[in-house]
């Protein structure tokens, strides 16, 4: 069994979204006692660098309906940059849901762990999609250089709904894909954009022109139970990367369970490019949490910001045609190369947002991820890091050890709650 780690109002997990309604009341659970740290077990040794069995930090979610049990996720598994893909350090490795909570001493306790598996029962891995089942062009490596295959269920799990059924709702950054998976972890629907081989209800087009490893960060479920609301992590290369221009503009899709109908929204970072729109958590049907950030550790002039946002009053872009490869247009151009003067002068508004809670100044946020967020009620927000394994990029394409410069230790998976404006 993994083993978990935990620190000062802190734990070794991370979350992506849920429903408040049964969270809203969390006085007789015991946040305060959780500082404690538990040793994670070694997944595997790389040149001499311990990849740990952490990475439950890219996604998480409230049980929706016990108090004070989460349910948190890895992503594709421990990798580095390697010339045109990623080295898989841990080609075999398995996207895995961990469901846990917080006992009565306040402490964080195990209840299970959950494989992601093909619709055949079999585990599936963190390889990249082949092909026109949502490739993103990256070429798979072992850790030794050597290429290896393609899996047409692999999956870069990036966020996790647990639904009131007992089923999850996961979405990706390779397709970017949003998938159901039954409780036992068995995929049930695979939900691409228009063009990606894998089933019969479809995301906008558009959506395919996600960046690599840029994809669908973030996904939560309405309080209402009806519909998926997700954000792409930054800016898509729409039409192309050369042509794209408007750094601070990504998208926000949702879609409707029963219906399959999606819409999509402009949400305005703050920074650029390089920044990221992490993870949202649902406070109404149209009022939302979401993350944005930067990838520099706290101490060293981090961006770890929360922000409170509505998309009622945002102007729908997903226009007449889901199928355009390029979507919506304004005077001739993808939304991606237009300026948001020339945006707002068409009548396109963006998402509504104030801040809430910025986490380097509030606590001193020392992490360089910060990719999970859950609403617990009255003004409360739980928070996750992503610890990549405990490895980093060495500038090589080889791990090693991913170190907080503030304190001089392995970075590992870390639960905060904090209070939010």
């Amino acid at each position: 069994m993994k083993k978990l780690f935990v620190s000062a109002l802190i734990v070794t997990v991370a979350i992506s979204c849920s429903k408040d309604d049964d969270n809203s009341n969390n006085q007789d659970i015991n946040y305060s006692k959780l500082p404690q740290e538990f040793a994670f077990s070694t997944m595997a040794t790389i040149n001499g660098v311990d990849v740990i069995n952490g990475g439950f930090g890219s996604g998480a979610a409230a049980h929706p309906s016990r108090k004070g049990e989460f349910y948190v996720i890895t992503d594709r598994g421990p990798n580095t940059d390697y010339l045109n893909g990623k080295k898989f350090l841990t080609p075999n490795f398995t996207p895995t849901i961990m469901h846990f909570k917080i006992n009565a001493e306040g402490k964080v306790e195990v209840i299970k762990y959950i494989k992601l598996k093909n619709p055949s029962g079999q585990p599936i891995t963190g390889l990249p999609n082949p092909a026109g089942m949502g490739s993103t062009g990256e070429v798979p490596y072992d850790a030794s250089g050597n290429v290896l295959g393609t899996d047409k269920y692999g999956l870069d799990s990036e966020s996790i709904v647990a639904a009131p059924d007992g089923t999850f709702w996961v979405s990706d950054e390779y397709g970017p894909h949003i998938v159901h998976y039954s409780a036992e972890g068995v995929e049930m629907e695979r939900i691409s954009p228009v063009g990606v081989n894998t089933g019969t209800r479809k995301l906008p087009a558009v959506l395919a022109k996600r960046r690599a490893n840029r994809g669908m960060e973030g996904l939560c479920l309405t309080p209402d139970g009806r519909t998926l609301v997700g954000t792409i992590q930054s800016m898509m290369y729409v039409p192309t990367k050369a042509a794209a221009k408007n750094t601070t503009l990504t998208r926000i899709v949702t879609f409707d369970i029963m219906t399959g109908q999606t819409k999509q929204f402009l949400y305005k970072q703050d920074g650029g490019a390089s920044d990221s729109v992490c993870d949202i958590t649902a406070l109404s049907n149209t009022e939302f949490l979401v993350i944005e950030r930067d990838g520099n550790f706290g101490s060293q002039g981090g961006i770890k910001k929360v922000y409170r946002i509505n998309i009622s009053g945002a102007t729908e872009v997903t226009g007449s045609d889901m199928n355009a490869v390029d979507g919506m247009k304004v005077n001739g151009k993808a939304l991606e190369e237009c300026t948001w003067d020339e945006l707002g002068t068409a009548g396109i508004k963006a998402v509504s947002k104030t801040l809430a809670v910025d986490l380097v100044a509030k606590l001193g946020y020392e992490h360089d991820k910060f990719e999970g967020i859950v609403y617990l009620g009255n003004n409360k927000l739980a928070v996750f890091n992503d610890d990549d394994f405990g490895v980093v990029d060495d500038g090589n394409g080889n791990p090693k050890a991913k170190i907080l410069p503030k304190t001089g230790k392995v970075d590992k998976g870390t639960m905060y709650v904090v209070d939010i404006q």
